[in-house]
């Protein structure tokens, strides 16, 4: 899917900003607050508290909003599927608009799927994870700290290595907000 973490500058008094995703879009007007569901939420969660960012503070949106499964058993978890370049680019615009609309003082980049969507086919996140990037986006002049999809680490072999890496490069964006 490619989740994208983006923090606003803080406003007065407040500190950071909102949380929204695919599912947390339709949330929103009702409860005021969104967030990502499952077990790569729940990680994402976990990170950005150990990092020292509240999580809650955090505007996540999807840079592909929709997305494919399989299942390799009946009742088995839903394994997603890279999107193709026909629905990244069908999804387009809402990587495009998004940050326009929101403001973000640092973007996020969660995993392959956000940065291709973002900067470009020849993004590749283990050459840049955990530096700050400065780049246009879509004409608008973006900082942005790429590390990995916290889906990638419930995949990894060594979850909790993996899970220090991506807890290591939130807090790259952490510092970057202070």
């Amino acid at each position: 899917m490619g989740p994208l973490a983006q923090f606003p500058a803080p406003l007065s008094g407040a500190s950071g900003a909102r949380t929204q995703g695919a599912r947390g879009l339709r949330d929103q007007p009702r409860t005021g607050r969104t967030r990502h569901r499952g077990p790569a939420g729940g990680l994402l969660d976990r990170a950005l508290a150990d990092a020292g960012i509240d999580p809650a503070d955090a505007y996540v949106t999807n840079a592909v909003k929709h997305f494919e499964f399989t299942r390799a058993e009946p009742r088995k978890r839903r394994i997603h599927k890279a999107p193709t370049l026909r629905e990244m680019t069908a999804c387009g615009p809402w990587p495009a608009a998004e940050p326009a609309r929101v403001e973000p003082g640092l973007i996020v980049v969660l995993g392959a799927t956000a940065g291709k969507a973002l900067l470009g086919s020849s993004f590749r996140v283990t050459r840049v994870r955990g530096t700050v990037l400065e780049e246009e986006i879509h004409g608008r002049p973006e900082r942005l700290v790429p590390t990995v999809h916290p889906s990638a680490v419930l995949r990894a072999e060594d979850r909790e290595g993996a899970f220090r890496g991506l807890v290591s490069d939130l807090k790259v964006a952490a510092q970057e907000l202070a």
